[in-house]
């Protein structure tokens, strides 16, 4: 089977990913591009472990991205059978004092992203009367 991991880079993410490998499934991973060392970092173990991953540096605030990354998986790889959204948002700062500028930055991490990962993972289950999705973050 073929999982995608949505915010893999670390902690968590890697730890999902790692599990979901070591139950038999292709790992595909995903973070934005600016961290996509980390992402090399996740394949390069989980494939010396003896598992399959794929790296996919992309972000999941871009429609045309996520949607990218979720056709390449099911041309190359597979139909995706779970889609583990783990992009949480820590922010710091006081109601008071946060701007609207910010604020929407987290609303496009936290919400928008994960409406584009459910969704267009949705598009590919539902017709297909199977797969699972996962928020965690």
């Amino acid at each position: 089977g073929v999982v995608l991991v949505v915010g893999a880079g670390d902690g968590a993410g890697q730890a999902i990913a790692k599990r979901f490998a070591r139950g038999g499934y292709t790992a595909c991973v995903m973070r934005r591009p600016k961290s996509a060392v980390s992402l090399d970092q996740l394949v390069d173990s989980i494939t010396a472990a003896g598992g399959r991953a794929c790296a996919y540096p992309a972000d999941a605030r871009r429609e045309d991205q996520v949607v990218a990354v979720m056709d390449d998986i099911e041309r190359q790889i597979g139909p995706i059978e779970v889609c583990v959204f783990n992009i949480g948002a820590n922010v710091r700062f006081s109601t008071l004092d946060t701007t609207e500028r910010v604020y929407r930055k987290v609303w496009e991490m936290a919400a928008l992203s994960g409406f584009l990962v459910g969704r267009e993972s949705a598009r590919r289950m539902v017709p297909r009367g199977r797969g699972t999705i996962i928020f965690s973050g």
